[in-house]
């Protein structure tokens, strides 16, 4: 039976232009649980589960308010996936971890005549690693954080980020299903590969239609959304612009391609600039800022009992300054949908392909979760991080389905640029690009390949993110 949308929603202020899982473009509102959007301003294009065409995104997402953006792009639900290369090129060179033996290829470039594939990682020893560049050429090494290299890979986690280090640090301690509670700073290995961005699902799995393919280097991508505890903390460090502020430059992938971070696929030859000093003044999460939506918004001007919720009405540069200050980067839209997809493995949602139902197992979504389940109600609608604990992605990400929308590093561009070896689109556009879905969104916004994006200054209640690690 259809819903009520609590009419509290009907005043929010959402940007997001949603993309679905094929090549289709605008034209097809979100209807909500109130029967419609607001304004109809923005269009949610794409397909259902398992749709190659455009249909409208309907259902449950929607009854918001739109800002007015509507966008197209590439991008769908899949089960099946493409094979990694074996780091093995030009005349049948080897090129394995010297610690193990093995060493991790993307094999993304059959033109490349350099001694390995762009992507490509190997053990330098058994504690540090390094990665094939975009020249066909080994960059330099870095040591893996958690102080193993295993088959060609950094492995493990930590729980040092500064969110979970400082103060009076909240909200630290998180669901983690059957084991109870963990740190809500863990944050887990990625192993890098090759997958492809675009991909649909077919009736009997696998994927098809698959283009647009993707090298990513290792890296640690956090288990848990930021939540309201751990930004409490960063807050407290910003002190109202007269404290702690990213200084200019910071926050790149430094890891990679000799420090200079992503390799920017909107500009070829120029790469991640990191933080932007002129940027700052952007910086402002005041308590009216985070009370961005009545009933809606998760921040609360002292702690009490959200601490464990994700954070959201965070803009761009909250975001992003906040993961530089905890001792990280936003991912790029390609590592985060990496993670999402399993790699190779191109995963329809970030757990499989089982149906997400209504019993928030799997994703917070649909307003199911908590107290108000009969109607979209507001906070009481957005679980605790970690609780749908059955939706872990491959690697071990919790919440990359459903919850809030999560900021990732690039502007958006309509469709994907090639080639792309731990690339990210950093030429400007008009929007930052978002992932995941919200705790209102349809199961098709929770696809590992669905594409949204945002204006980088808005503070939505939607809106959320998690942060990204060097390996």
């Amino acid at each position: 039976m259809k819903r009520a949308l609590a009419g509290v929603v009907t005043t929010v202020v959402l940007a997001w232009l949603v993309t679905g899982c094929s090549s289709s473009s605008g034209g097809a509102s979100a209807p909500g649980k109130d029967g419609g959007r607001q304004d109809g301003a923005a269009s949610h294009s794409g397909s259902t589960r398992k749709d190659a065409g455009s249909t409208s995104s309907s259902g449950k997402d929607g009854g918001r308010p739109s800002g007015g953006d509507s966008g197209s792009g590439r991008g769908s639900d899949a089960g099946g996936g493409s094979g990694t290369g074996s780091g093995v090129v030009d005349g049948g060179k080897s090129h394995s971890g010297s610690a193990d033996g093995s060493g991790s290829g993307s094999g993304s470039s059959s033109q490349c005549h350099g001694v390995c594939m762009p992507g490509a990682q190997q053990c330098l020893d058994d504690a540090h690693v390094e990665t094939c560049g975009s020249d066909c050429q080994w960059g330099d090494s870095w040591a893996c954080v958690t102080g193993t290299c295993s088959h060609g890979a950094c492995t493990g986690s930590t729980t040092t980020a500064t969110s979970c280090t400082v103060g009076d640090a909240g909200g630290v301690s998180c669901l983690a299903g059957d084991a109870g509670t963990e740190s809500c700073c863990t944050s887990v290995d990625v192993p890098g590969g090759t997958y492809d961005r675009t991909y649909t699902s077919s009736p009997d799995g696998g994927a098809t239609g698959a283009a647009d393919p993707a090298s990513v280097s290792g890296l640690r991508l956090d288990k848990y959304l930021v939540t309201v505890g751990r930004f409490r903390q960063f807050v407290k460090a910003w002190d109202g612009g007269l404290g702690w502020l990213p200084s200019a430059g910071s926050g790149k992938h430094a890891h990679l391609n000799g420090g200079q971070g992503l390799a920017n696929s909107g500009s070829p030859g120029t790469y991640e600039p990191g933080w932007v000093a002129s940027d700052d003044g952007n910086i402002a999460p005041t308590d009216s800022n985070l009370a961005c939506m009545p009933d809606w918004d998760t921040w609360t001007p002292s702690p009490g009992s959200q601490e464990s919720l994700p954070i959201d009405c965070v803009n761009w540069y909250e975001a992003y300054a906040f993961c530089i200050w905890d001792g990280g980067f936003l991912p790029s839209e390609a590592e985060w949908e990496y993670a999402a997809a399993g790699g190779a493995e191109q995963r329809e949602y970030p757990w499989g392909s089982a149906d997400p139902g209504v019993a928030s197992h799997y994703a917070i979504y649909g307003c199911y979760y908590g107290e108000s389940s009969a109607y979209c109600g507001g906070v009481a609608n957005i679980a605790p991080v970690g609780t749908a604990a059955d939706g872990m992605a491959l690697w071990g990400q919790l919440d990359m389905a459903g919850e809030v929308f999560e900021w990732n590093v690039d502007w958006f561009a309509s469709s994907y640029a090639d080639p792309c070896v731990d690339c990210a689109y950093l030429t400007a556009t008009t929007s930052r690009v978002g992932r995941g879905g919200y705790y209102v969104s349809v199961p098709s916004f929770l696809l590992a390949s669905n594409r949204g994006g945002n204006l980088p200054a808005r503070h939505d209640s939607a809106v959320g993110f998690r942060c990204a690690r060097t390996p």
